[in-house]
């Protein structure tokens, strides 16, 4: 039987959300069929069920514009979700799912999974902005306002979620790159998973300020699908 309990890791966009899940699947969570540009998103989960929703609600499917208000819960959510989870490979234990999306929509996570662990990753304002600016994805804005909008879009979800009692813990990827892990193995341990010094490969420092050495992120789950 699946896990009700998944750990949902979100943030902004370009907090360090992928440097997260990362560590975390390493020692640990199964993730599935992860897309393979180091990005750690479980490309069905999110092509088939959360883009979709997103589009019906009249939202940017990518979470950078127009974002969801009034949030309409799906009954078969789960369903959906744990019949890919499943399909994947998916046999025991903890389970996770990685979206900064999820935070737009956390009322359906919440719905669906009330348990569930929420990983909530944090950057400095400034930081986020200053990546989104440099990012040929985040195409949104072409001005630092722009960008700081989206920003405070994301922030009043996160005091949403822990003002209505979701299980969420906060993580700065920042200390990490800097060599303090302590918040890291905390939230491990509250996530009922083993450290892993392996984890220590996927926190590289060039990633905050070099898109393409997110390739050295897609090591482990390559080998994990052979």
């Amino acid at each position: 039987m699946i896990n009700k309990q998944p750990i949902l890791i979100t943030g902004i966009p370009r907090s360090g959300t992928s440097m997260i899940a990362a560590a975390i699947n390493v020692c640990g969570a199964f993730g599935g069929r992860m897309s393979r540009r180091g990005m750690y998103n479980n490309d069905a989960i999110r092509e088939d069920i959360v883009k979709p929703y997103m589009e019906r609600m009249g939202a940017d499917p990518e979470g950078q514009y127009n974002f969801p208000m009034d949030i309409s819960i799906p009954i078969n959510w789960a369903e959906k979700v744990e019949e890919i989870i499943l399909s994947q490979g998916y046999k025991e234990g903890n389970w996770m799912y990685k979206d900064s999306r999820s935070s737009l929509i956390w009322q359906t996570w919440a719905h669906a999974y009330p348990n569930a662990k929420w990983v909530i990753v944090r950057r400095k304002t400034p930081d986020v902005i200053n990546s989104c600016m440099k990012t040929g994805y985040m195409n949104a804005y072409a001005t630092e306002l722009g960008w700081l909008g989206m920003v405070h879009e994301y922030e009043k979800r996160f005091v949403e979620m822990i003002t209505e009692g979701l299980n969420c813990k906060q993580i700065w990827p920042e200390r990490m790159v800097q060599g303090n892990y302590d918040q890291l193995r905390e939230v491990l341990d509250w996530l009922d998973l083993e450290w892993s010094e392996q984890a220590l490969e996927y926190i590289n420092p060039l990633l905050w300020s070099n898109n393409k050495e997110r390739s050295k992120l897609c090591q482990y789950e390559q080998q994990q699908q052979k």
